[in-house]
């Protein structure tokens, strides 16, 4: 499943603690295979946590303490964020896709894993949008 290198969305990792069955154990798959994330995925599903599923914040940096031993972490700069309006001028993706789009295309991603943006999609020519969980 994982290309050279790869970005999770933020859907993976709460799938990962959130559903049961065949989700649960793809994003766990795909966890394993050591994906990029940026700071963004990080309070994005920090949030999810703590609003959606209810998680004190012992939870959740239990949670998330595991899973930044899986992956590698990125900062979001100006640079990203400069990258992002250009992204989403061009592909139509709202502010926050499009940041995470400019982060895995920073860090030489080739696969995109996200439920949420279009499944097949080429973006800049390089990074491809795969929906893992169809």
């Amino acid at each position: 499943m994982n290309d050279k290198l790869s970005f999770a969305d933020t859907n993976v990792l709460i799938y990962a603690v959130d559903v049961d069955g065949p989700k649960k154990q793809i994003a766990l798959q795909l966890l394993l295979t050591g994906p990029i994330i940026s700071i963004q995925i990080v309070n994005e599903c920090t949030n999810v946590l703590r609003k959606k599923l209810k998680l004190d914040y012992r939870r959740v940096v239990q949670i998330m303490n595991n899973y930044l031993q899986k992956v590698t972490l990125v900062p979001v700069t100006l640079q990203t964020v400069n990258l992002a309006w250009e992204l989403g001028e061009k592909y139509g993706y709202s502010y926050y896709d499009s940041l995470v789009l400019a982060s895995a295309l920073e860090n030489e991603c080739t696969t995109f894993y996200s439920e949420d943006l279009q499944h097949g999609q080429l973006i800049e020519n390089s990074l491809h949008i795969v929906n893992p969980f169809i």
